[in-house]
């Protein structure tokens, strides 16, 4: 496993990371570390390496925008001295311009997208150990979709940036296209965006694919 012991994972991003998380950070006892994937990714870790304590930190915020996690960042990341950062945001940037069409100031347009993923990589300490780069989704098989074509866009951009800057991609559209190609989304999540505990098992389950985790 890539995780050393006392290793910090920041995870940033919004309602998909969130799930009733602590603000604006949330860690350690109770509920604080929310209920999404992060909270299965610490719970996979503390039940399958027992003897490597790794700090796992929520720093989503529902209903963020890529314009609002970088607004926080600097506050909610690097200020918290992470050994390694995850970020999945550009759900609500895409969703903004289906839900809410004609409001055209809460929509990030996919080149504004571009720039503040990279505002925020760049913005990471080089001491960090590593970055995820986790890519947004729509439950969505049908890649004729309107809302999940745009998705793809975003989708791609995060790929492109991890290649460029040498990160770790997490493809999570690819991991739902193909889990619902199987079963139906409404058996993750009825509004094809926030799932439930079965949802958050699978993104944790692909996240730590990418960690070298042995079960």
């Amino acid at each position: 496993m890539i995780f050393e012991n006392l290793d910090r994972i920041v995870f940033a991003g919004d309602s998909v990371t969130d799930m009733g998380s602590a603000q604006p950070v949330g860690e350690g006892l109770f509920d604080n570390v929310g209920r999404s994937y992060v909270r299965v990714i610490e719970n996979m870790l503390a039940a399958w390496y027992p003897e490597t304590k790794i700090r796992v930190t929520n720093s989503g915020i529902s209903g963020n925008t890529s314009r609002d996690l970088l607004n926080r960042f600097d506050r909610d990341v690097v200020q918290l001295d992470p050994d390694w950062v995850s970020i999945c945001i550009g759900i609500n940037d895409v969703w903004r311009q289906f839900d809410s069409p004609a409001i055209l100031s809460d929509q990030v347009q996919l080149d504004e997208y571009e720039e503040n993923m990279e505002k925020m990589i760049a913005m990471i300490p080089e001491k960090v150990k590593g970055v995820f780069i986790c890519s947004p989704y729509y439950m969505e098989p049908n890649r004729e979709d309107m809302m999940r074509a745009r998705m793809d866009e975003y989708v791609a951009v995060c790929k492109k940036l991890a290649d460029k800057h040498g990160l770790i991609f997490v493809d999570f559209q690819q991991m739902y296209e193909d889990y619902c190609k199987i079963r139906h989304s409404s058996y993750i999540a009825w509004d094809r965006i926030h799932p439930n505990l079965v949802g958050a098992t699978l993104m944790a389950k692909e996240f730590l694919s990418h960690c070298e985790f042995e079960y």
